[in-house]
Order: structure tokens, then C-alpha cells, then sequence
């Protein structure tokens, strides 16, 4: 049994190989862009909209509000991030259902990139927010001697991230596996049910925890500014 994409080779050109991950991701990416512009391309403001217009809209509000209910100012800036986030890996975890389909996200290639890009996500969105000496400050406080800490959480929360998402898919495909070998007809069909469930939970843990992290790091570098404003009127008044 191929538990993970990764053993599955579709197509060797040494040094150089092919295998489901890369294909099947770039199928997701497919329907998923082709898909958008489909959409897109059809939009309408009148009385009568598509069926498909309006699964877009509530997708999009389900997703800008739930980045609302963070707390995240200014949240549209990161629904497309978000959004994308949490479409790709649903869509990618919906489509198991497909014979001969395996989840890119059941490589744990595939969940350290997701992981690496909330990593790049989080100081770049703070960055263009409070710049870069005013990101660069919050791992300095409220002690220089906090620095490796931080650091370290910054890394650790990235590698939780990506074990945490790899190991439910990989989890629930051993698990399907196993049940499948014992009781072939009834099993299965109740096993790609909770499969589906699952992998739409864990699209939504993963987009809700990069934008807890992005909306932490906004919040704290926010909440340090009035300080240092306040700081600076004393100084001024002394």
C-alpha cells in the first residue's frame, strides 16, 4: 500500500522524477484556477446570479469573516493569502474521493511548504505594516535575552504546522487502509465520509492558525507602538 504520495513515480527522467505529489498538486492548482476564472468571468450584480457565483460568495464571506472574528485588522489584506491556503488544501483533501487519487497533502514536502510560506507570510505582512525595524524589535522584548526564544517559537510553530497537517492526512490514509483490508464493502464508503470531514477540519485548523500567527505578530508590534509613543512624551517631558 502507497501510504504517501511521494512513493507513487509516474515518470523518470533521471536525474529527474515525476511523482504524485507534484502531479496531483498541480491538479489541484488547475481546477482551482481554472475554476476561479470560470467564475470570475461571469459575475454578475443583478437580481439573478449563478449557483456557482453564489458558492463563491459565501466561501469568501465564510473566510473574510472568520478572519474577522480573530480580530485581525485591516482583514481583507489577508483574505487572499488565507483564502488560498484554505481552498487549496480542501480541495486537495475533498478530492481523496477520486479513485486513483492521493492528497498532495499527505506528503510532508507538500505540508513544509504550506508551512514555510505562513513562516515567509508572517513578517512580510508585518513588515509592510509596521516596518521592518518595528517587526525586527518584538523579538528583543521585553528583554534582549528573549531573542533565541522567540526564535526558537518561531521555527517550532512552522515545523507544528506542517508534522500537524501531514499527520492527520498520512494518518487517515494508513487508517482507510487498514479498514479496507478487513472489511472491504461496507467500511470503505464510511471511512471516505470521515475522510472528507477530516480534511475539511484540517484546511480549516490550517488557515485559522496562519492567521492567528499573522494576526498575533500585527497585534503585538500595534500594541508596542503606543508604548514607545508613550515613552517618548516622557522623555520630551522630563
Amino acid at each position: 500500500m502507497q501510504i504517501s504520495p511521494d512513493q507513487w513515480i509516474l515518470a523518470d527522467w533521471p536525474p529527474f522524477a515525476l511523482n504524485a505529489t507534484i502531479a496531483f498538486t498541480w491538479l489541484v492548482m488547475a481546477i482551482l484556477c481554472i475554476g476561479s476564472w470560470l467564475i470570475t468571468s461571469r459575475l454578475s450584480t443583478g437580481e439573478s446570479v449563478s449557483r456557482w457565483q453564489v458558492m463563491l460568495e459565501v466561501v469568501v464571506t465564510a473566510i473574510r469573516d472568520q478572519i474577522a472574528e480573530i480580530g485581525a485588522e485591516e482583514g481583507d489584506r489577508y483574505l487572499p493569502f488565507i483564502g488560498t491556503l484554505f481552498l487549496f488544501i480542501a480541495s486537495s483533501n475533498l478530492l481523496s474521493v477520486v479513485p486513483g487519487y492521493l492528497p498532495p497533502t499527505g506528503s510532508l514536502s507538500t505540508t513544509a511548504a504550506l508551512a514555510i510560506a505562513v513562516l515567509i507570510a508572517v513578517p512580510a505582512f508585518s513588515i509592510a505594516r509596521q516596518g521592518l525595524g518595528g517587526y525586527l524589535r518584538t523579538y528583543v522584548r521585553p528583554t534582549p535575552l528573549m531573542l533565541p526564544f522567540n526564535l526558537v517559537a518561531e521555527v517550532s510553530r512552522t515545523v507544528a504546522l506542517a508534522v500537524r497537517l501531514y499527520g492527520n492526512v498520512m494518518s487517515g490514509t494508513v487508517i482507510a487502509g487498514i479498514v479496507i483490508s478487513v472489511a472491504p464493502f461496507f467500511f470503505p464508503v464510511m471511512m471516505q465520509v470521515l475522510g472528507l470531514l477530516t480534511g475539511f477540519i484540517q484546511a480549516y485548523i490550517f488557515a485559522v492558525l496562519a492567521m492567528v500567527y499573522i494576526a498575533s505578530a500585527a497585534r503585538t508590534q500595534g500594541a508596542a507602538k503606543p508604548a514607545e509613543n508613550a515613552e517618548n512624551a516622557n522623555r520630551k517631558e522630563q
